[in-house]
């Protein structure tokens, strides 16, 4: 039976907020005067100005402390400091025995918006660019293998997202944000004919879409107050209305070989929109004369997606009928809903009794096949990256490793 030590884990949904430091080591001179600074509101609080615009800094919430919380006492909180530091992040990452991580910023905004709302798109793209070698070269290459490089595009302008994409690709970059719902940045919808070259030039450059679809479904109005509590705990369904519009995608006919990972989608949803899929497509060609396509939705759905699980025992008690070759874990640091600190116990308390092969599979080896994060196991053996080799790397550095 697999023991926690033995583990090795990637999360495919990390965050990080970019550092007030961003664009220092990436530009100069009148560049870097107009790039994005931290500035104050008229109400005194941090936020990001750029081109006349002002973006609140990122609120990467800290983490429970699961060592002191208890239903007396409540959550306690304590700061994180690996939100921006990236050296301080791998000792986070040791101690909760995270061998790689694919980490969102946030920062500039979901999906990067302050970009997309930029009046001088010329400029935005010359900063949006900064922003992919800063990631790349700074906050990735710090720890080669330990974080997966992710990169962001100037999807208003297509020609400029496929010389993006192009340069990136030969910096050796293999992931794309895209947000779920461009309609909120004033573009096109995803279906729309917009987004194929995009698509396409991804798939010819054998790279993944990472589509969160938190940023692009905002909380229900109810008329009742409003809580960000419920609307965390039905984004696994948003997840799967944003997943039941991808699967529309001509892309996915296509271009067979694309990528597309769901991080924070959970996974106990997948086998009923699959087969909900297939009946619409079965049933629903007549009144919406569009035609049945040659692949079947649940085939389109297991080819092209990978769903991440943070908790989902239940999802995860149903995992062939997921696919065991579609599921990832997301760690989700640093927020509160997601199994970090005791990432490892938590990961393998949903496991069960699922065979060791398709563990290994659902807690690291798909998050590289997907990701083509090949680069963990080119710089360490698997012995080196085990959630008890981690441990053990950071108590000998001091970090604190009391979490389960």
């Amino acid at each position: 039976m697999m023991q926690r030590d033995d583990l090795v884990i990637i999360s495919t949904e990390d965050h990080l907020c970019e550092p007030p430091s961003l664009f220092d080591n990436q530009l100069c001179g009148a560049l870097l005067a107009a790039a994005p600074r931290i500035a104050s509101d008229a109400q005194g609080r941090p936020v990001w100005a750029y081109q006349g615009q002002s973006w609140p800094v990122s609120s990467c919430a800290p983490p429970l402390d699961v060592g002191t919380s208890g239903a007396e006492t409540g959550p306690v909180l304590h700061p994180v400091t690996g939100s921006q530091d990236v050296h301080a992040r791998i000792d986070e990452m040791d101690a909760s025995g995270v061998a790689a991580a694919l980490c969102f910023g946030d920062a500039l905004g979901a999906e990067s918006a302050i970009f997309h709302a930029a009046p001088d798109k010329a400029l935005a793209l010359r900063h949006l660019r900064a922003v992919n070698d800063w990631y790349l070269d700074e906050w990735c290459m710090a720890y080669p293998g330990r974080l997966v490089p992710l990169g962001i595009l100037p999807s208003w302008d297509v020609q400029a997202s496929l010389e993006e994409i192009d340069r990136l690709a030969r910096k050796g970059l293999r992931v794309i944000a895209l947000g779920a719902n461009p309609l909120l940045q004033g573009l096109p919808p995803i279906r729309d004919d917009h987004w194929l070259p995009i698509f396409r030039s991804l798939a010819d450059n054998d790279m993944t879409v990472a589509c969160r679809p938190g940023p692009g479904n905002a909380a229900l109005e109810t008329g009742s107050l409003p809580g960000a509590g419920a609307w965390v705990s039905g984004m696994p369904l948003a997840a799967a209305q944003v997943l039941a519009d991808w699967l529309q995608l001509d892309a996915l006919h296509s271009c067979p070989d694309l990528r597309i990972v769901m991080p924070e989608g959970s996974i106990g949803w997948v086998p009923f929109l699959a087969a909900r899929a297939d009946l619409m497509d079965w049933r629903s060609p007549a009144w919406e004369r569009s035609g049945r396509r040659a692949v079947k939705p649940s085939h389109l759905l297991a080819r092209h997606f990978c769903h991440a699980f943070r908790w989902d025992p239940s999802g995860l008690a149903n995992w062939a009928e997921v696919g065991e070759d579609n599921i990832a874990f997301a760690a989700g640091y640093p927020r509160t809903m997601g199994p970090w600190a005791d990432t490892a116990a938590q990961c393998l308390e949903q496991l069960g009794d699922m065979p060791e092969a398709v563990i290994d599979k659902v807690t690291h080896g798909n998050a590289i096949r997907w990701l083509r994060h090949e680069a963990l196991f080119e710089q360490f053996s698997r012995s080196e990256v085990t959630v008890g080799a981690l441990r053990v790397q950071a108590a000998a550095k001091g970090v604190d490793t009391a979490y389960p």
